[in-house]
């Protein structure tokens, strides 16, 4: 399978394939490296809802913003609850959750956006990055699947917000960007539960004693189809948190005690 997010630059990770498609599209997923935060959170931590120093979180942000060439003030941020809520952004929501977490946009999991200039932003330290890009109305999106997104749909949250704004799921690419492989994340029935019968014998495989292996990406891969997205426009990395650790943070490799890194998406002025 070829890989979708090329590096090319030590911060992050682009979907090149859609920045050809669209030059003034920026969208990628960043590294661990190359930032000024100190351990657990070395060196490039982006999230400010974990207990790093803001200063520094703040440095790595500016960082990216240059990189970028779309300013910090211009970036939009969710909360992120778990849930499945989405929201449309706009020119009013230009810099909610870019310099401090309890500005961010509150209950939101998603983002969806058409404006130029505006970078949405998501946080992951394992969760699965979706990103969503139509080249026909120029809509794109960015949503953080934990595993309670993931069971609760908000890959298909995502394509009936496209759909209602216009857009045709079978012009929709969609990108799952670095998280946990299937390998690594080991899970209890309590999660498995949450899944249809027919989707689990696609994405888990039972290890006997209440214990099971759990493939997001593929689940995430399986909702997006049911929802009309067409296979050959559904990139999946091959990129795993947990065990690429030069690249990446994982909250469940390092215990809770790490940074996040950013998925991003949006068009330059």
């Amino acid at each position: 399978m070829n890989e979708p997010f090329y590096e090319s630059h030590n911060l992050m990770l682009v979907l090149e394939k859609w920045q050809r498609i669209n030059p003034k599209l920026k969208a990628g997923f960043t590294t661990r490296n190359g930032g000024s935060s100190s351990s657990p959170f070395k060196s490039f931590n982006l999230g400010l809802h974990v207990p790093d120093k803001h200063d520094d979180v703040l440095a790595n942000r500016m960082k990216l913003a240059e990189t970028l060439t779309i300013p910090l003030e211009k970036w939009v941020s969710g909360e992120q609850i778990h849930d499945t809520r989405i929201h449309i952004a706009g020119e009013g929501d230009a810099g909610k959750g870019s310099a401090f977490f309890d500005t961010s946009l509150k209950g939101v999991d998603g983002l969806i956006t058409k404006e130029n200039g505006i970078l949405c932003t998501a946080f992951y330290a394992d969760c699965v990055p979706l990103f969503f890009f139509d080249p026909v109305t120029g809509f794109i999106g960015i949503a953080h699947a934990g595993w309670k997104g993931t069971v609760k749909r908000i890959a298909e949250q995502m394509i009936q917000h496209f759909t209602e704004a216009g857009v045709n799921p079978k012009d929709t690419l969609v990108a799952i960007g670095p998280c946990i492989s299937k390998e690594n994340y080991e899970v209890d029935a309590n999660v498995i539960d949450h899944i249809t019968e027919s989707n689990q014998k696609k994405v888990v495989e039972n290890k006997g004693k209440n214990r099971f292996l759990l493939d997001l990406k593929q689940l995430n891969a399986e909702i997006l189809l049911q929802q009309g997205i067409l296979r050959h426009n559904i990139d999946i990395t091959n990129y795993c948190t947990y065990t690429d650790e030069h690249l990446f943070f994982s909250h469940r490799r390092d215990h809770g005690k790490t940074g996040r890194m950013l998925g991003y998406i949006g068009y330059k002025t």
